[in-house]
């Protein structure tokens, strides 16, 4: 029989700013992998107007490529703005997507796709986070207080590692432009009642650039951020689009 398998469709994004140093590595590999997992598929890259060589090394990929996107953002839209613009440039059924500086092993989306079966959202959990200490602890703090404030069941809110269906959209909308898109997006998730599956993931140390979120001089704007956000989405319950469908109970696609 054939592997129906084979048709269904992955876009596969990748939000980058300042990660010259492991994009191009990262585009090649899950190149490799999404062409053992379907004949369906896309690689985009969004630049969120990144000042080092990234553009110039996209360009090279780009000509080589055919499957390859470039989306560029003129000025810089912060980590939600290129989410958001990379989920609205995906064309396929399903969409994976994980951060351009290669903390993660994108060969792992393997493990994700097959467990895609009867869910909504496919996410990563890290088996142990590889950061420094004070990353660490600030993001141990960050997760128990998400879960606690936002009843959320996720074993790890910012593990950015994710395979979703690109059709749960129609319920909700993303409106973020900071990493405090990462717990909107799994609070609509669960809150519309959408299913989500946790696959166990490796994160590994940085090798290039650093971090645009977790950083003790951001901590008062992303606390005053988490409260808007909590507002809305816990006190208003403002999780879904008026009058959007109820989430659709597929099967595998």
């Amino acid at each position: 029989m054939p592997d129906t398998n084979r048709h269904a469709g992955l876009s596969v994004f990748f939000p980058a700013y300042n990660d010259w140093g492991t994009i191009a590595s990262l585009v090649v590999l899950v190149s490799s992998v999404a062409r053992e997992l379907t004949d369906d598929w896309e690689v985009i890259v969004v630049n969120d107007a990144s000042p080092d060589h990234t553009g110039r090394i996209l360009a090279e990929l780009a000509a080589t490529n055919p499957r390859l996107r470039i989306v560029t953002h003129e000025k810089n839209r912060g980590y939600g703005g290129a989410l958001r613009t990379g989920f609205a440039s995906a064309t396929k059924d399903w969409v994976f997507y994980t951060d351009g500086d290669a903390q993660y092993d994108v060969r792992e989306l393997a493990a994700l796709w097959a467990a895609r079966d009867q869910a909504d959202m496919v996410n990563g959990y890290k088996l142990e986070r590889h950061d420094p200490l004070h990353r660490k602890v600030i993001g141990r703090v960050y997760h128990w207080l998400m879960k606690l404030a936002f009843g959320l069941r996720i074993r790890d809110v910012d593990c950015d590692f994710r395979l979703l269906r690109r059709s749960m959209f129609e319920r909700f909308e993303l409106t973020r432009d900071t990493g405090l898109i990462c717990v909107e997006l799994v609070t609509k998730v669960e809150k519309n009642g959408f299913r989500l599956v946790q696959v166990p993931v490796h994160h590994y140390h940085r090798m290039h650039g650093r971090s645009q979120f977790f950083n003790v001089r951001r901590l008062w704007q992303v606390a005053r951020g988490m409260s808007v956000l909590w507002w809305e989405l816990i006190v208003r319950k403002q999780v879904s689009k008026p009058g959007a469908p109820a989430p659709a109970r597929a099967g595998r696609a």
